[in-house]
């Protein structure tokens, strides 16, 4: 009954039952509300940085901090960065699930028909063959992270009025941290990263090195099976974690101290 439902080759045949549509269309919503956010926040260039009452939190979209390293581009320094986490998201293997069945219904869903294709090619032509850089995007992807844990630890020193760092601890330096957590269970949970501890063995017990590789193997599959929510919640935390620090650098509030 379902194979003869989609051989019809109308668009949306299917056999099934559920609203198998709500997926694809919060995936769509989802994706071009974020992707709204980030370009405006991204070319607005202003209130990334709060420093109020000695504090330091730095927006993740302009992590690392060009200006703080006397860089004065004619246009929002955001743009040398901000194309790395971009293209690892864009190439990701979930992500591409997601947004070729929201945006471009390829196809709409599980035994859901698609619109008809004169001819399908997968990912073998251009652009598409270029997703094959998800791996290289994961090492860069990864020092970019390293970036945005150096800010979450500077977050928790304060310059006081003589100029020197006191510990403490404030929202905004929470609100960091959780950012760089999330970042890196969905980073460390990617296939790629997968791929990279614990693959190409033909062995897992032939040597130390090779146990050693499949214990980190196994612990990686523990984040992989996650890895879509790890994917959906770290992205909405990066949203926030801008929204924070641009809502109290432009005086909205203060950032409350807990330490």
């Amino acid at each position: 009954m379902a194979t003869e439902t989609l051989r019809s080759g109308r668009f949306g045949a299917t056999a099934r039952r559920d609203r198998w549509w709500g997926a694809p269309v919060l995936t769509a919503v989802g994706l071009t509300a974020f992707g709204i956010y980030s370009l405006v926040v991204v070319l607005l260039g202003t209130d990334y940085l709060y420093t109020r009452g000695g504090a330091h939190y730095l927006s993740p979209f302009y992590s690392p901090d060009l200006a703080g390293w006397g860089l004065d581009p004619p246009f929002s320094s955001a743009l040398f960065v901000v194309w790395v986490p971009l293209g690892f998201r864009v190439t990701c293997y979930y992500y591409r699930k997601a947004y070729y069945r929201a945006f471009f219904l390829s196809p709409p869903a599980c035994a859901v028909a698609g619109p008809r294709r004169r001819r399908y090619r997968g990912e073998t032509a251009l652009p598409y063959v270029l997703w094959n850089a998800h791996r290289y995007l994961l090492y860069l992807a990864t020092i970019v992270l390293g970036f945005l844990a150096y800010d979450a630890v500077r977050a928790f020193f304060f310059r006081e009025p003589g100029g020197s760092l006191q510990f403490g601890v404030g929202v905004g330096t929470l609100v960091l941290v959780a950012n760089v957590v999330l970042l890196a269970l969905f980073t460390f949970g990617c296939n790629s990263f997968r791929h990279l501890v614990g693959g190409r063995l033909d062995c897992f017990t032939c040597s130390a090195a090779a146990r050693t590789r499949h214990r980190l193997w196994r612990h990686v599959n523990v984040l992989n099976l996650r890895h879509m929510e790890w994917a959906w919640i770290s992205l909405v935390w990066v949203g926030l974690s801008d929204l924070y620090v641009r809502l109290a650098s432009a005086g909205v509030f203060d950032d409350p101290r807990i330490i």
